[in-house]
């Protein structure tokens, strides 16, 4: 459905996978396999839905279905050039023609989950960040710099963020006086969400946290 295209932010350029024909724009980051063609699944239901979505990739054209390989894949992630990358990533989105409104969401799953949040504290336009079991311990977002709801979806059986780890983040959130909604799916594991993964994918759980994120993104955005 959609399309591989090139965009830039301060003389860099980057590329993504763009799909959808109007509405409000959403930046949808990878997991830490890549783009993959889940998260390019992803993108075509959320154009579906009434999105117009940029899957930037992070990996410049890297994939792997290895854990060790990705795992390696996501520490070497040069994390300000990610930044750099989301923020033109909505910048790009708010210059096409097909994108309404002025706010922008971010959604991400895993590596990606925790690169949404961060976002949300970088760019202004950003007006929603959806947090789907989100991990990467290079990434430490000054969340006293957040300036957008945030819908959290985890998991209770998640060693990488653990329900200890999501109250702590829901107490920290709450001290600084920010909006957040946070979904913790009981007897389902990390990664719950990819249905390219039978090992983890729960069909109950995971639809019940789109039926999530469309509200959030439609009730923040539209």
């Amino acid at each position: 459905m959609g399309e591989m295209i090139r965009f830039s932010r301060h003389e860099q350029e980057f590329q993504g996978y763009l799909v959808g024909d109007s509405g409000p724009g959403v930046i949808l980051i990878q997991e830490w396999w890549g783009l993959v063609d889940h998260i390019k699944c992803v993108a075509d239901r959320l154009a579906d839905e009434g999105f117009v979505v940029l899957a930037p990739d992070f990996y410049d054209g890297q994939q792997t279905t290895e854990p060790d390989e990705a795992g390696s894949l996501m520490m070497a992630l040069n994390i300000a050039r990610a930044a750099e990358m989301v923020q033109g990533g909505v910048d790009f989105l708010l210059g096409d023609d097909r994108v309404d409104g002025e706010k922008v969401g971010v959604v991400g799953f895993c590596m990606g989950g925790k690169l949404a949040m961060y976002a949300a504290t970088l760019h202004p336009h950003i007006g929603a960040a959806a947090n789907f079991y989100g991990i990467h311990p290079h990434v430490h977002p000054n969340y006293q710099k957040l300036h957008a709801p945030v819908l959290g979806i985890f998991a209770e059986n998640d060693e990488y963020a653990s329900p200890e780890a999501v109250r702590e983040l829901s107490a920290q959130l709450t001290a600084l006086g920010k909006e957040h909604d946070f979904h913790t799916y009981a007897g389902v594991s990390h990664a719950f969400f990819n249905d390219d993964r039978p090992e983890v994918y729960d069909g109950e759980a995971a639809m019940d946290a789109w039926q999530k994120l469309l509200a959030f993104f439609r009730q923040n955005l539209t």
